[in-house]
């Protein structure tokens, strides 16, 4: 099975940090559910900040299962934050133009979603962004 050519660009972007690619792969209307708070975030500007602050936290990313549907992804994968680990999911639909429309995000255990709840806490803070 051939994997869509979106996956190895979004694979530059997480493991190269290339957040001006990030950027332009998120639609204006995108979605982001974040495993966090209960009413998603909406744009472009609020899902960067949460994704490229991510992506600044995890230490030993790596992503282990890739199911591909169409324009529906579920990318697992597992990361560290400080002495914890954990595994989670990325669910991610794409529109038309190849565009991220949803992403929504599922993180266990729970101590390790704690810690990235408070180190995201507080950069995104220090970025200006609540």
């Amino acid at each position: 099975m051939n994997n869509p050519p979106q996956l190895d660009h979004w694979h530059r972007i997480v493991f190269e940090h290339d957040l001006a690619a990030l950027s332009a792969l998120l639609a204006e209307e995108v979605v982001f559910r974040s495993p966090f708070v209960w009413q998603p975030y909406h744009g472009r500007e609020p899902t960067f900040f949460v994704l490229s602050t991510v992506i600044e936290i995890f230490a030993d990313f790596a992503y282990h299962r890739e199911l591909i549907s169409g324009d529906q992804w579920a990318l697992e994968f597992s990361a560290r934050i400080g002495n914890r680990s954990l595994k989670g999911i990325d669910l991610i639909r794409w529109n038309e133009a190849g565009q991220i429309i949803e992403f929504e995000v599922f993180i266990r255990p729970f101590n390790a979603l704690q810690a990235l709840g408070q180190e995201m806490q507080q950069r995104l803070a220090a970025k200006g962004f609540t």
